[in-house]
């Protein structure tokens, strides 16, 4: 979730969750992690994100953040263990970058630098350490633009798409990247806010009783999370850029 200012994930969080072993089969572990002071936390687990107490815990405490990431895993490669569960935490630029995926990868094999090492035995893990070598490679002072960064991205996702599955999500507290190889949608929710009724739960919301007009989010999802929103689906190998609640830049496939 990508917002203008620090928003609960708390409704969208409860559909989420239940799509770890309840509705959906993603029941490997599941993570989630917000930005404060642009410092990420991030809260793993490796059970099934339906049953986690964590995950209640976290649901209970309405933690509110402006980029929120969270993931439940179906595990393709790697073993069920807390190393493997996303999102991933990787340092850069003096900013803390998360990294979530969604597919695998065959006979992706990378040579490492050193800079960035995995912690588990994942594709996913794998794909974000080589993401992160190459773009400080390419751009050594930084990030110079958002267009510059977005285009980078676009060339790196399609590349490392051709190896299988590539849908991700990738930020560094300001900006949130998406790229869809097969499955991604997202919603925008600004005032007039609406009631809205989650797919997974029967859980609805209005909105409006808990955002005000200077309120504006942007909810991503590997689906839509709810019914009666007008989400937007992606195309394969579209890709995506926000910030601060709004669509940023886009590129089609």
């Amino acid at each position: 979730m990508s917002c203008k200012q620090p928003t609960s994930i708390g409704f969208s969080f409860e559909g989420f969750r239940a799509r770890g072993g309840l509705t959906d089969e993603h029941k490997d572990g599941w993570g989630i992690a917000f930005y404060r002071d642009q410092q990420a936390q991030v809260f793993l687990d490796e059970a099934p994100a339906a049953e986690s107490r964590l995950a209640e815990a976290i649901y209970n405490t309405n933690l509110r953040s402006k980029t929120i990431i969270a993931h439940i895993r179906k595990a393709t490669v790697g073993d069920v263990k807390l190393s493997n569960c996303h999102p991933f935490r990787r340092n850069l630029w003096g900013s803390d970058w998360l990294f979530c995926h969604n597919g695998d990868l065959k006979g992706f094999n990378p040579r490492l630098d050193g800079d960035f090492i995995p912690e588990g035995d994942t594709d996913s893990e794998l794909a974000f350490c080589y993401l992160l070598q190459q773009l400080n490679h390419h751009l050594p002072q930084g990030i110079s633009n958002a267009s510059a960064l977005f285009q980078w991205l676009n060339q790196f996702s399609k590349t490392v798409a051709a190896f299988g599955t590539f849908n991700i999500m990738l930020s560094n507290g300001e900006w949130l990247y998406t790229y869809c190889s097969t499955n991604l949608a997202y919603v925008e929710r600004k005032f007039p806010f609406s009631r809205v009724t989650l797919i997974d739960r029967e859980l609805s919301l209005d909105l409006g009783e808990h955002n005000n007009q200077h309120d504006q989010m942007i909810v991503i999802a590997t689906k839509p999370l709810t019914l009666n929103e007008n989400w937007t689906v992606f195309q394969p190998g579209e890709a995506r850029l926000f910030k601060d609640g709004e669509l940023y830049l886009e590129q089609n496939g």
